[in-house]
């Protein structure tokens, strides 16, 4: 194999590994230590403003809706969410952040906005310019491969 894949694929994944190592970190040394990674990406897919339905959540995380309502049990005991009926259809479950919720989900956004604003302190212009393309290709094509891969199953 091309020594440069080899190189790329070694650094793609310690680049994974590294960002979920200090997210963990972060989370475990931080305000919201009862708050595991799974739990921030739900806090991050109700969103801060209005509610979702449950199906919205389940589709966004892309799990099972069963899934979905354990997750969203723990963190109800926990106080970062809230669950309604819909008024016009009870058989529609809403779901919010409370206040808590809120704040995690700012604290959690900040963590990443500084992440990346001390990475590009390390770049210059032209260098943003290659990475924020080359990032985009990579999100865009790796978003191919799981559309073509989920609609082969």
């Amino acid at each position: 194999m091309n020594n440069k894949l080899l190189e790329i694929n070694r650094i793609l994944v310690e680049i994974y590994d590294d960002i979920i190592n200090i997210e963990e970190y972060s989370i475990k040394n931080g305000a919201f230590n009862d708050l595991s990674i799974t739990e921030i990406h739900t806090i991050e897919a109700v969103g801060m403003y209005g509610s979702k339905t449950m199906s919205e959540i389940a589709s966004k995380l892309d799990i099972t809706m069963g899934t979905l309502t354990t997750a969203i049990d723990k963190l109800i005991k926990k106080g970062y969410v809230e669950r309604s009926r819909s008024q016009v259809d009870r058989r529609i479950v809403n779901v919010s952040l409370s206040n808590k919720g809120k704040l995690a989900y700012r604290i959690h956004e900040k963590f990443h906005l500084d992440m990346v604003k001390a990475i590009m302190n390390d770049f210059n212009p032209e260098e943003e310019e290659i990475l924020l393309v080359a990032l985009d290709k990579l999100n865009k094509h790796l978003k191919d491969i799981y559309k073509t891969s989920s609609n082969e199953i």
